[in-house]
């Protein structure tokens, strides 16, 4: 260990933007043995891990470096394993420069973080290569079951929790396929969908039954998901689109017109076509999602936007900007992730917000008028807020503006009928009303727990994973004080 004076940081290699730019594949190779246990000898082991601090698993990382720095590696994964349920997507797409390796100690010394985020992928994909990721085999079976609404990571990392309970588990997903976000909202140049549907089979494997295309409130009463597990949790995400709160403006140069609204494309509905198309699915409505030959603004600052603006780019997009209102330095996503957008020829517009709507006389959409904003002093937080410059608005040109700016939660408690389901002011489930007070992930209904977006409001995967894990302990402890004790396999 101590060897990040001797040894430079190195990331698994990254194929060339130019060749990137064609196709969807992911762009990062897997670290090779030789590789991981360089990278992972550089870890300062310091007494004080502000690497798992900052990680919202806690994730015991000095340790499972030093494991596979000694090539102990079976040992290094089971230890990543113990705290996340999904180490390989972490690995790959957590914004690892604003988390674990962004707080690195030796990348405050100027030496370069130890790569974390590329050990950790290492580690289970040299697991499974080595057949030491095996079934769920639950020690003792309860008599009960537990009902998981949502396939996303939140969904999943409860439901491999309590199948290593003993409960029988059910999943409910709308979609047709498992894995929520991961596998509808993530491309696949950041996160291969071959991943996600090994870990579907890994899951069936274990005796997780899926209820794929089954809209709670539609086909299924949320009612009776209730009657029949002794335990629900609700992890459905959030997938209601912000709007971009600007009005139409008729005339650009390009026509003079009506002034009709023209439509805008959410980032999500925009993703999920893509990936189905790549995925093999056929469908009229998924090729009017193709930027070919488009001029793509993209609307928002973070990790989704850069998704949305790197498809773009591989869709064959004639030009594609990014709109943010506020610095680089400012946005919320990982920078490295701007960094490649950049790479990849994706034109960044600093301190600029959509102002109008500009349409021709049909209706179409032909731009956006774009405000140039500037900082404002700082609010108690530190943080500068913006405005609009008082210089006038300037045209910009497209033919298709996908909105990036963030989600909100959908009116469950109408949806399903369940009027009791409290929620907050944001219309996010309410927790908090189990015995760990605002700690808790209970809901104000007997046996239901909720986890992920739908609790936090629109965040990352790495804390959907982390609540999933949490509502399951809970859960658990819920039917053991409330329902029948565990019996024997």
């Amino acid at each position: 260990m101590l060897e990040f004076v001797s040894r430079p940081q190195q990331f698994p290699p990254t194929r060339v933007a130019e060749q990137r730019r064609k196709d969807f594949k992911e762009i990062h190779e897997v670290f090779q043995d030789i590789e991981a246990a360089a990278q992972s000898a550089r870890c300062s082991q310091c007494g004080v891990p502000y690497c798992q601090i900052h990680c919202p698993l806690g994730n015991n990382i000095p340790d499972w470096l030093m494991l596979a720095a000694n090539g102990r590696l079976e040992e290094a994964w089971q230890t990543s394993n113990e705290t996340n349920a999904f180490p390989e997507f972490c690995g790959r797409i957590c914004p690892q420069d604003r988390l674990c390796e962004g707080n690195c100690v030796i990348e405050a010394s100027g030496h370069g973080t130890v790569t974390i985020g590329s050990v950790e992928s290492y580690l289970t994909e040299n697991a499974f290569q080595n057949g030491w990721i095996k079934p769920i085999v639950p020690a003792a079976l309860r008599q009960g079951s537990a009902g998981i609404i949502g396939a996303g990571p939140a969904g999943l990392a409860a439901a491999i929790r309590l199948r290593e309970a003993g409960f029988a588990v059910h999943v409910y997903d709308a979609h047709d396929r498992v894995g929520g976000l991961l596998m509808y909202g993530i491309p696949n140049f950041k996160l291969e969908k071959s991943l996600v549907e090994r870990r579907t089979r890994w899951l069936e494997a274990s005796g997780i039954k899926f209820h794929l295309g089954c809209r709670v409130g539609v086909d299924k009463d949320f009612a009776s998901i209730r009657a029949e597990h002794e335990v629900v949790l609700v992890a459905t995400g959030t997938y209601q689109a912000r709007p971009l709160g600007v009005s139409p403006e008729s005339g650009s140069g390009s026509g003079s017109g009506s002034g009709s609204t023209a439509v805008l494309t959410p980032a999500m509905d925009y993703l999920i076509a893509s990936i189905r198309s790549g995925l093999g699915d056929i469908g009229e409505h998924l090729s009017t999602y193709d930027a070919a030959d488009e001029d793509v603004i993209v609307v928002g600052g973070g990790d989704t936007a850069m998704d949305c603006v790197r498809t773009a780019i591989r869709q064959g997009a004639r030009s594609v900007r990014c709109l943010y209102r506020r610095d680089r330095a400012s946005m919320p996503g990982s920078q490295r992730e701007v960094e490649k957008a950049i790479e990849e020829g994706v034109d960044f517009l600093w301190f600029s917000a959509p102002s109008s709507i500009v349409t021709d006389d049909q209706g179409a959409l032909t731009g956006l008028k774009v405000h140039e904003m500037r900082q404002t002093t700082a609010d108690g937080t530190g943080r500068r807020g913006v405005e609009p410059s008082d210089a006038p608005p300037h045209y910009v040109q497209a033919t298709r503006v996908i909105l990036a700016l963030g989600y909100d939660a959908e009116d469950l408690p109408g949806q399903w009928d369940a009027p009791d389901l409290a929620t907050t002011r944001w219309g996010t489930i309410k927790a908090g009303h189990g015995g760990g007070g605002g700690d808790s992930l209970a809901t104000s209904l007997p046996g239901v727990f909720a986890a992920g977006d739908i609790y936090r409001g629109a965040s990352l995967v790495v804390w959907a994973i982390k609540d999933g894990m949490q509502a399951a302990e809970e859960m658990v402890a819920y039917f053991d004080t409330h329902c029948a004790p565990a019996e024997a396999a």
